[in-house]
Order: structure tokens, then C-alpha cells, then sequence
């Protein structure tokens, strides 16, 4: 992909219903610089209500990422035989890098829509048969970088949708807020955990106790944001755009890289997070020796290394960090 306005892949985004107003979309998207990966694009389709989400919309987006979550396992378990991280999979489609999740016109998504709320004694049910329906324990399943586009509205449910994703890009459009407090709602999808792992508790507690805006300047100070782009200078036909095309650009990056040891990598992050740091640094070194195991025999991951490392004429990128 060559050009990256949202609307070259409207048109090529699909829904497994096939119905007419699909509430979620998805598009495969080839990725600059790869003939061999791409990014699946995942689209809340509701705009007319911010992106609210009802059952059908759990539902739907917990089947996609079953889908892509149970795809990624497959390029592990073919990881020992063909799969050297360049072939197509069984359907002749590329291999995902990396998930982009965001939403339809000018809002990620504003929560639960009020008027049919998916069932929160379900969402909040560690059954097996609860929790397949669960788009957030889906997301957490996925073995590649989520990506999450938020602009507008992030609230709530959507919040705690934005926070399933590993990394977070915004414009200054970009508002959180967490509502819960002021109507009496409980979390349950993670937020009351994961946004004090982000910002910390002092922080996270201002933002969930207050149900106040966080505006997109102030979540990136704080580190919600992991990347607040600057739409002013766009020449596309808005910021929508430019926002998606850094994503995309993220993406072609991970795409880059050896495929396996970014799974692992995000593997042993997750992992870590709900351990000690003691035990955390053990599960790396039980991932890396794992890992090692397996590759160390055939010679080829440092000689990859080496000469990419000796390699005088290779083109030097400039750092976007």
C-alpha cells in the first residue's frame, strides 16, 4: 500500500455476516516495503453512535480476534516445520504482523450503547462459555502487536477496549474518560487494573475517581498515549488519515523484523506484567532459553546478524522514536 487514506480500504474491508450495515469491518491490509505480511485492519462501523457497541458488536469483534488469535498459533506450530516466517498460510492470504484496531468516523468508541448493552454479568463470567464471547480475553489471546487508532471518544467500555491493545496512537482529537464512578458501573474488561499499570495509581485514580475528560495532550504526557500525532500538518483529508498511516508505518516496522521472536518478545512483556519482577525476569529466561533451543542449531540467527551488522551498503533508517 502505496497510499494510505482510510478510504482506499473501505471498499475491500469485509464482514463475515455479509450483511448490509455491518457493525465491525475488517481489510487485509499489504504492508509498505513486505510482499509477505500484512496488517489485518479491524473497524468499529457504528459512527452514527460513536461506536457505541452492543452484543452483536462483542460478539462479532470476540469471533474476529478468536479467528486472527487462533491464525498466530498456527504460524507457532508450523514454526519447526515450513513456516520460516516469508511463507503465505493454507488460504494463499499473507501473515499478519500486526492488528490495527480502531473506529469509524470521528470516534474510537464512546462505551456501551445504552440502549441494547451487551450483558455485563456475561462479560464479567470467567466461563468458558462467557469468555468466548468476550472481545477483551480475545484480544488478550492474540500473539501479535494490537495496535489501537483512537480518536474522539475513548470512554468507558471503549476505554477499556483501547487499553486491550499493546500500543496506542492518537491525534489531539483524542479524549479518555472513564464513567464508571458516575453511573454506578463496574469495570470489567480490565480498566480498574490495567490503566494504573500505564500511568500509575495516583494518576489512574484522578482519571477513574473524577470521570473527567483526559484530554489527548495530557494522556500523552501521562504515557497513556504512546504516540500523539500531529494532524495540523496534513494534506490528506483529515486527520483520520494520518493517524492510520503512522499505524500502518508501525506495522511495515514489526513486519520487518524476525516474526517469531516478535511474538516471543510480546509473549514474555505480557507475561511479565501480571508477575513480579523476580519471577518476571525468570519467565525471560525460560522464554529465551526456549527459544535459543531452537535456534542456536542451525547457525543461521547470528550469521543473519553478523551480516546485516558488517553490511556497509545497507540503507541506514532514520529513528522515528
Amino acid at each position: 500500500v502505496h497510499k494510505t487514506s482510510r478510504n482506499i480500504f473501505i471498499n475491500n474491508m469485509t464482514d463475515s455476516s455479509t450483511t448490509e450495515a455491518a457493525v465491525v469491518l475488517t481489510a487485509r491490509i499489504p504492508l509498505p516495503d513486505s510482499s509477505e505480511r500484512c496488517a489485518l485492519l479491524i473497524t468499529l462501523n457504528r459512527p452514527h453512535k460513536k461506536n457505541c457497541f452492543n452484543t452483536e458488536v462483542c460478539h462479532k469483534l470476540a469471533q474476529i480476534f478468536h479467528n486472527v488469535a487462533e491464525e498466530v498459533q498456527g504460524y507457532d506450530s508450523n514454526c519447526n516445520n515450513d513456516d520460516d516466517g516469508s511463507n503465505n498460510n493454507e488460504e494463499g492470504q499473507l501473515l499478519l504482523a500486526a492488528v490495527i484496531l480502531t473506529g469509524a468516523g470521528k470516534s474510537f468508541c464512546a462505551g456501551a450503547d445504552l440502549s441494547a448493552p451487551p450483558n455485563p454479568l456475561h462479560q464479567s463470567s470467567d466461563l468458558p462459555h462467557h469468555l468466548q464471547w468476550n472481545p477483551v480475553h480475545q484480544m488478550s489471546r492474540v500473539g501479535i502487536p494490537i495496535i489501537g487508532v483512537v480518536r474522539g471518544h475513548v470512554i468507558t467500555g471503549g476505554f477499556e477496549l483501547a487499553l486491550a491493545c499493546d500500543i496506542l496512537i492518537g491525534s489531539h482529537t483524542t479524549t479518555f474518560r472513564d464513567t464508571h464512578v458516575k453511573f454506578g458501573l463496574a469495570p470489567c474488561w480490565g480498566l480498574s487494573q490495567k490503566l494504573t499499570q500505564r500511568i500509575g495509581p495516583g494518576r489512574a485514580k484522578i482519571v477513574s475517581f473524577s470521570a473527567r475528560p483526559l484530554r489527548a495532550e495530557r494522556a500523552y504526557e501521562w504515557g497513556l498515549l504512546d504516540e500523539l500525532i500531529d494532524e495540523t500538518n496534513n494534506s490528506s483529508d483529515g486527520d483520520d488519515d494520518v493517524v492510520l498511516k503512522r499505524a500502518i508505518e508501525l506495522s511495515a516496522n514489526i513486519a520487518s523484523n524476525d516474526p517469531l521472536m516478535v511474538r516471543r518478545y510480546k509473549r514474555a512483556m505480557v507475561e511479565g506484567t501480571s508477575m513480579t519482577l523476580q519471577n518476571g525476569l525468570q519467565r525471560e529466561r525460560e522464554l529465551g532459553i526456549s527459544h535459543y533451543l531452537e535456534v542456536v542449531g542451525d547457525g543461521a540467527t547470528f550469521e543473519t546478524a553478523k551480516d546485516f551488522i558488517s553490511d556497509d551498503k545497507r540503507p541506514r533508517a532514520q529513528s522515528k522514536l
